[in-house]
């Protein structure tokens, strides 16, 4: 399978480059850019994942109805995306689920920092997808990690998909920066190996971030934004369905991988 993850948050990444911008505009562009994703999967006739903040939820409830009502799985990326404390875990699961009337089994640390497993199995989650396991300089360094899903007890671990051997992150900047060819070879060369894809994006990242550049994001991240992300993602689904790769939501997925391989708690 191929899962498309969205990682759906309040747009604060301006912050980290010195720019400043209001909570309400933070809303808007993730919310436009939801709207954009929303109508790509529709179109496509693809289910996927959105790991959301509590905080952008609560404010948007419209935008959780219309994503569960799509038939895509609500997730979990903490309560706040700037901000983390260890009983976010479970409250932002349990706002999530009040939100969005599903269960909430999964996980995603913003920024794809570190989290501990037994708090998530604490916290009643089932999966966690926190782990880049490559190498991204001035975050993290993940070569020592595993590169595709185990089990940490009950939870199933999933980091994001990189390629083999070399381990080049088949991720959102990925898309932005790498030629589409290239990006398709490095897939279908990662899905032959591991027989899934485990890729992620964010909403924001389908509006035009450039804007002369107002919101003072280094070109890496506003290279090929908006429109023209929109038109790359559609084309890369659009080819992952020629060649018969299916798409399913991280959850069914899971589901999957443990009626496979039943897990007992120790």
């Amino acid at each position: 399978m191929i899962l498309l993850g969205f990682d759906l948050e309040e747009f604060d990444l301006p912050a980290e480059y010195g720019i400043n911008i209001s909570f309400e505009e933070q809303l808007s562009v993730s919310t436009q850019g939801a709207v954009a994703v929303l109508d790509i999967l529709r179109s496509t006739g693809v289910k996927a994942t959105f790991y959301c903040t509590a905080n952008y939820a609560v404010h948007r409830p419209d935008v959780i109805s219309q994503i569960v009502n799509e038939g895509h799985e609500i997730a979990s990326h903490g309560f706040f995306h700037s901000a983390f404390a260890t009983e976010d875990l479970l409250r932002s699961k349990l706002k999530l689920e009040e939100l969005s009337g599903t269960q909430v089994n999964g996980f995603r640390m913003p920024r794809m920092m570190p989290v501990n497993p037994d708090e998530l199995i604490n916290a009643g989650y089932s999966y966690n997808s926190s782990t880049n396991p490559t190498w991204l300089p001035g975050r993290y360094n993940n070569f020592s990690d595993p590169r595709t899903w185990y089990h940490h007890h009950q939870l199933l671990e999933l980091p994001a998909s990189v390629s083999p051997v070399i381990r080049i992150p088949l991720f959102w900047l990925s898309f932005h920066n790498l030629p589409l060819p290239l990006i398709k070879w490095l897939a279908s060369a990662t899905y032959k190996k591991d027989g899934y894809l485990n890729l992620y994006f964010h909403p924001w990242e389908f509006t035009d971030l450039d804007q002369n550049n107002k919101f003072g994001l280094p070109r890496y991240i506003i290279n090929n934004s908006g429109i023209s992300y929109v038109d790359r993602i559609s084309k890369f689904i659009r080819w992952a369905q020629s060649k018969g790769y299916p798409f399913a939501s991280t959850g069914d997925f899971v589901e999957s991988i443990n009626a496979k391989q039943p897990v007992f708690s120790p």
